[in-house]
């Protein structure tokens, strides 16, 4: 994701592995599940927005005056 290559341990979608192509939900290097396209882009938006709204706290932070 992102150019960011990592191993992922599928065994828990042993039942069903994951193909080439095939989007998965992966958190802390398992594949928990197959997901379609729509379900995976939603999920990245989400991501992107609170990384966003890090950012943008982060920002506000470091403009702040604390008296």
């Amino acid at each position: 994701m992102s150019g960011v290559k990592r191993t992922i341990n599928i065994g828990l979608l042993e039942d069903d592995p994951p193909k080439p192509g095939e989007w998965v939900l992966i958190h802390v290097g398992f594949a928990l599940s197959k997901i379609d396209e729509a379900e995976a882009a939603a999920a990245l938006e989400f991501l992107e927005s609170i990384g966003k709204a890090y950012e943008d706290e982060m920002a506000a932070l470091l403009e702040s005056r604390i008296e």
